[in-house]
């Protein structure tokens, strides 16, 4: 049975992904190491999700759901391969856009499933999406220095460098 929040929530389908917000539901049983909320969507997790990385993300995600009646798709997605319905990462934004319309796009996909084009995939479906809210002016990132993989994204995606400091590179898409 399809839970009543699936049926509300969008979904954003790329050629072998499908992107679906977090809810609340989820978010909290995946924490507390229950996955049935996932399982009532048709969800199965990777080996290896949630990450450590994940895991450290979920308190912030559930913080900014707590500020909405339901997902407005500038929280957090879950990146699931179509084939097998498995979930393998996560996407998205962190809130609504600032006063100025501004996002800050940031993704992650476990160990096993990096290195196979996932996260450009997942990014670019948020990015097409993000593009077609008025309220969107500018899409930023950021990446830690060594995190190659992410910088490679970013700039597959067109995204520019404006600034690093001794941890991060600062990232903004130019508009289309």
């Amino acid at each position: 049975m399809v839970s009543d929040i699936q049926m509300r929530a969008e979904t954003i389908t790329t050629p072998r992904l499908l992107l679906l917000p977090f809810t609340k539901e989820i978010c909290t049983g995946v924490l507390g190491g229950n996955h049935e909320a996932l399982a009532r969507i048709g969800i199965s997790p990777s080996e290896g999700w949630p990450d450590e990385e994940t895991l450290d993300t979920l308190p912030r995600i559930m913080k900014n759901l707590e500020l909405v009646e339901e997902p407005t798709g500038f929280e957090s997605w879950m990146i699931v391969k179509q084939a097998g319905r498995v979930l393998i990462g996560d996407a998205g934004f962190k809130g609504r856009p600032n006063a100025a319309g501004e996002i800050d796009l940031g993704y992650g996909i476990i160990a096993s499933e990096q290195n196979k084009g996932y996260g450009l995939e997942a990014a670019q479906g948020l990015v097409n999406w993000a593009r077609l809210r008025p309220e969107v002016k500018t899409i930023t990132a950021r990446c830690a220095l060594d995190n190659i993989g992410s910088a490679r994204i970013l700039e597959k995606m067109d995204f520019q460098e404006i600034t690093r400091d001794q941890e991060m590179i600062y990232w903004v898409l130019p508009k289309e």
